[in-house]
């Protein structure tokens, strides 16, 4: 039986109050497993972000429970939890996120710093090689590529050896050459590392990387894809299972 890195069971957000009371998720109930690559699609407003940020101990939900790595997080004070998220979750956005006066290698370094350990040349080598930057620790920013300023961003998440490496439309930004390079990463962290990864994204090009994919539809899970996933089969599917605009 393969291990659940990530649980959510009964997952529900909710915001405001009255009318005005929004459910952005409605009793989700799902889980990635260890060493999978799992992407969360659905159109704006489906609850994706909410369902990462949950998942990630960014947000709490209003109901439900998520488990990361054996943890639930409902159980954990405010300082136990960011150091859950400082030590086994990694997290990587859309905008690279990086400090701008600082090398690739010091980004990268950056977790350990905050979390008062003094970081070892040869690990920030090492995650940087694992993105293919190993000859750019010396280059700040403003002198890399965007592709490159998110595979930097990928290694400092990669740093504390994260059970789960979470991705919040992490091509969003990128051309097209630079999105493959990213997810070709992404991909060979699953089955060279057994990383587990999640990551949401509206692109089916990007999602076909996955080993699975999660439907959401007005905060709820609509559909699951399983591979082998193209472009054309996970846009044919997503069409079938997002619901009909009411009038």
């Amino acid at each position: 039986m393969t291990t659940q890195t990530v649980t959510l069971t009964g997952l529900r957000v909710a915001y405001g109050s009255g009318l005005r009371r929004v459910t952005a998720l409605d009793g989700v109930t799902t889980g990635f497993a260890g060493g999978t690559f799992t992407a969360v699609m659905g159109p704006s407003g489906s609850g994706k972000s909410t369902l990462l940020h949950c998942a990630a101990g960014l947000d709490r939900p209003t109901e439900g429970t998520v488990t990361v790595d054996g943890v639930r997080l409902d159980q954990l004070g405010e300082d136990e939890l960011t150091r859950l998220r400082r030590d086994r979750i990694g997290f990587v956005f859309q905008a690279f996120n990086l400090i701008s006066t600082l090398t690739a290698a010091q980004n990268v370094e950056l977790p350990l710093r905050l979390a008062a350990r003094r970081p070892e040349p040869r690990e920030v080598t090492a995650a940087l090689a694992a993105v293919g930057l190993a000859d750019r620790a010396g280059h700040r920013p403003g002198e890399l590529s965007g592709g490159e300023q998110q595979r930097v961003a990928i290694a400092r998440a990669l740093i504390t050896r994260p059970a789960v490496l979470f991705a919040d439309e992490p091509t969003g930004a990128l051309d097209s050459a630079a999105s493959r390079q990213v997810l070709r990463l992404l991909r060979g962290l699953v089955d060279e590392h057994g990383q587990t990864v999640v990551m949401v994204t509206h692109d089916p090009t990007a999602a076909a990387y996955a080993d699975r994919i999660l439907l959401l539809a007005d905060g709820r899970l609509a559909d699951e894809l399983t591979g082998p996933l193209t472009a054309a089969t996970v846009a044919a599917r997503i069409a079938d299972a997002m619901p009909e605009p009411s009038c």
